[in-house]
């Protein structure tokens, strides 16, 4: 179309499909520039990342906490994608709105990037530099939306006449460049945020053989034949809860510790420090908080790395100090009580290794705090870059400001594995198994109890330490029909888990864990 033939702006206006797509492709190429820009600085700079991280954070724990139930490690998929959804609608209505006059459109684009700034000014781990990121975003929005609404088919309002087929066929190509360009931007920034990956780093530690190995793992430490979970879970089935949307990339080279605060002397480790001293291995369980009764979030692992005591010992910790106030790479922050991590017969660590092999990159490599008996939000920081030994009125971390509780201590919990909810069985002899955990305190003795029948003792396996998992088992002889069946542990200070129900919020879920099936 020529420029004689575009009416008025007062006379014509877009084709609302046309309008509304030039809305979205606006966003398309706005959130593709800002994910290249963030390549080359982080890629938690990328606005759309970094709103996403700025979501999770002002969600309500309630809210995450059921995000976290009902999706698992899906969760953050689910999250971006619902993020997703909700900016290409506002992006199409934006565009609607602008089908006479481009300003609301690239007013409402702009603000896209607005907030994209602000969500990568609020990260703790982001220089200033980072806000060139939203900042291409913005730009390059706008002038996608001002472009393609200048090229748009419009429609005569007083004639009803269309555009001519000449700016039909633009828009179109316009449209397919943007598109294309987009597609080109963001892949790069893919390519070039892929650049830092840290598998490499990974790979060239190689196996880790500990100085102290861990006790043998006894052959009746689990029942897996007859139901339970492996003893120790494969590094790929280890449960993984964390708000990092994108997992972090730490080489080993970049890597350091620092440790300072109410310390006689602040000192600095690298990964060679850690990596070359005599290495401990030890058999942990880890339950997560957001754990509620008979979750998946709990698995255990051969953990290998280094005494934290000994770290805070060559520091020296000051007295009254109460919390080492611990920060990742990506500025998520913990609080784990100084008596715990001092407590030698605990075994706090700085690990590097699970099961012998570097940590996996989405469970902290190049380095994690393990801290058993604790639950991981106040025990076990992955990409662990900073400890501050302080006290807990001088700092807050993550959870804390979100109403969880200060200290954390695992609850004495058990789980039902075998039947499944609602599973068909043959009548007569029905086998149970499960799990049930108490770190730091250990299972003394499990029982059962059969349609309200009485507490019946099941079967333990051998007990590996205290600090980990013990499965179970048993057989019922059951007749045709429906059944439920309960399960109950008692830990080794003589405490029974309640029957009374507690969501996660704030310290922990308890309750008894039951199942029901069918026998026929």
């Amino acid at each position: 179309m020529t420029t004689a033939e575009v009416p008025e702006a007062g006379a014509a206006r877009l084709r609302l499909p046309s309008a509304a797509l030039c809305g979205v492709l606006a966003l398309l190429a706005a959130l593709a520039a800002g994910h290249l820009v963030a390549s080359f600085i982080s890629i938690n700079a990328s606005p759309y990342l970094a709103v996403g991280n700025g979501a999770i954070d002002l969600t309500p724990v309630q809210l995450k906490d059921f995000a976290v139930r009902t999706f698992g490690t899906h969760d953050k998929l689910v999250l971006l994608s619902g993020m997703a959804v909700v900016m290409v609608a506002v992006a199409a209505v934006a565009g609607m709105l602008s089908a006479r006059s481009p300003v609301i459109g690239a007013a409402i684009i702009a603000l896209f990037g607005l907030v994209g700034g602000f969500a990568v000014y609020e990260r703790p781990d982001l220089s200033a530099v980072a806000l060139l990121a939203p900042l291409a975003s913005l730009v390059l929005g706008v002038a996608i939306f001002l472009l393609l609404h200048r090229i748009a088919p419009r429609k005569d309002i007083v004639a009803g006449s269309g555009s001519s087929g000449a700016s039909r066929r633009s828009f179109l190509l316009g449209g397919a460049g943007v598109v294309v360009g987009a597609g080109a931007f963001g892949g790069a920034g893919q390519l070039i945020s892929g650049t830092r990956d840290a598998t490499a780093s990974r790979e060239a530690v190689g196996k880790l053989v500990p100085a102290t190995i861990a006790p043998a793992i006894p052959a009746d430490a689990d029942f897996a034949k007859l139901g339970t979970p492996r003893f120790l879970t494969p590094n790929p089935d280890f449960y993984r809860v964390d708000t990092a949307l994108s997992v972090p990339q730490v080489r080993t080279e970049d890597w350091s510790l620092r440790i300072h605060g109410m310390v006689e002397k602040e000192r600095t480790y690298s990964y060679s420090d850690i990596r070359n001293r005599p290495l401990v291995e030890r058999t942990i369980t880890m339950t997560c908080v957001s754990n509620e009764v008979g979750g998946d979030y709990v698995s255990t692992s051969n953990f290998v790395g280094i005494d934290l005591a000994d770290l805070l010992g060559e520091a020296g910790v000051r007295p009254g100090a109460e919390q080492l106030f611990c920060t990742s790479v990506d500025g998520w922050t913990s609080g784990t009580p100084v008596e715990a991590a001092l407590d030698r017969s605990r075994g706090a660590m700085l690990a590097i290794g699970m099961n012998r092999e570097p940590l996996p990159l989405e469970h902290g490599f190049p380095a994690r705090l393990v801290t058993p008996g604790l639950y991981g939000y106040v025990s076990a920081t992955k990409w662990v870059v900073d400890i501050e030994v302080t006290t807990w009125r001088a700092r807050q971390a993550y959870w804390l400001k979100r109403g969880w509780s200060e200290q954390a201590p695992i609850k004495t919990e058990s789980r039902i594995d075998t039947p499944k909810g609602f599973a068909t069985v043959p009548a007569g002899a029905v086998r149970l198994a499960g799990i049930a955990w108490s770190q730091h305190n250990g299972i003394e003795k499990v029982e059962i109890r059969v349609d309200n029948g009485d507490w019946q003792p099941v079967t333990l396996s051998a007990e590996v330490n205290l600090n980990t998992w013990r499965m179970w088992w048993t057989q019922i002889a059951v007749k045709p029909g429906t059944h439920q069946v309960f399960v109950r542990a008692t830990d080794k200070t003589g405490y029974t888990q309640t029957d009374q129900r507690a969501g996660t919020v704030p310290n922990g879920a308890t309750g008894w864990h039951s199942s029901t099936f069918i026998a026929s």
